[in-house]
């Protein structure tokens, strides 16, 4: 396939991501509209963007809905009729841009799964639980969940809202390389902020049906037991031995742990939110 012949436009919601922008970017020779979404970055993430040719649009967040991802839906038409969203740590191949050629030519299909692979601690993470995002779809047809976030929000991009998609949703097998690890200091300070953010969100939705209506059966297996003691301990079980982490050696056990001391956090939070 040639350059610059895919009909989607690569939307990248960046802050301070000097140190991965260019990876990024220079795997992204077959897109021919690239948007970086800037949170007002200090570093030289938008002169390395503009290097690339990509366009910059600068989000300052009030707080209230919109958050990024959505505030760019809303307000910057893409030219082209899919948006794929990336983050700047991750990075794709032609095996992927193969792939993604193929399914839009499918005109039943409104949105595409997309799969992950992580790493921690250095290592590739080959089994556990499988990152997947609903990170591509057509312009028109999808925005993230609505959240009242006014006033106790500190995350200005939608993290863990899922979009909301208008008709039938596929899946593109081909992985994307994702390496967010910056160190177990960076990833409990990120894990903590989320903690946060899942216990409000929590008390927001418990009781709210329209919420659980548009939740994928993940959001509603979680947010029906997130607050009870043994979740936790069978998330760990689930991907550890279950998905077999075990199999990734220390780091997958390091890894398990922490997502389950994630959860503990979270439930703890509930619990001293509710007294």
């Amino acid at each position: 396939m040639s350059e610059a012949t895919l009909p989607v436009t690569v939307a990248l919601p960046v802050k301070n991501e000097e140190a991965n922008i260019a990876k990024c970017l220079a795997r992204l020779g077959r897109f021919s509209e690239i948007i970086v979404i800037d949170s007002g970055s200090t570093d030289r993430t938008r002169e390395i963007a503009e290097g690339f040719g990509a366009r910059i649009v600068q989000f300052e967040w009030d707080g209230k809905f919109p958050k990024k991802r959505n505030w760019f839906l809303m307000n910057e038409g893409p030219k082209h009729p899919w948006v794929l969203f990336l983050d700047a740590d991750e990075f794709i191949d032609d095996a992927f841009c193969d792939a993604l050629a193929e399914a839009v030519r499918d005109n039943s299909v409104s949105g595409y799964w997309l799969n992950y692979t992580n790493y921690f601690l250095g290592k590739r993470l080959d089994h556990g639980v499988t990152q997947r995002k609903l990170a591509m779809f057509r312009y028109g047809r999808g925005l993230y969940e609505k959240i009242d976030e006014d006033g106790w929000s500190a995350l200005d991009m939608e993290i863990h809202e899922h979009p909301i998609i208008e008709g039938k949703v596929g899946e593109i097998s081909a992985p994307i390389d994702h390496r967010d690890y910056k160190g177990i200091g960076k990833f409990i300070e990120r894990h903590m902020n989320y903690a946060l953010w899942e216990a409000r969100r929590y008390a927001l939705i418990k009781d709210d049906a329209s919420a659980w209506e548009a939740f994928t059966p993940r959001q509603r297996f979680k947010y029906r037991n997130i607050s009870k003691w043994w979740y936790s301990t069978f998330y760990f079980l689930f991907t550890y031995v279950l998905k077999g982490g075990f199999l990734d050696g220390s780091a997958g056990y390091h890894y398990a742990a922490y997502k389950a001391w994630y959860f503990r956090t979270i439930r703890l939070l509930i619990r001293e939110q509710i007294q």
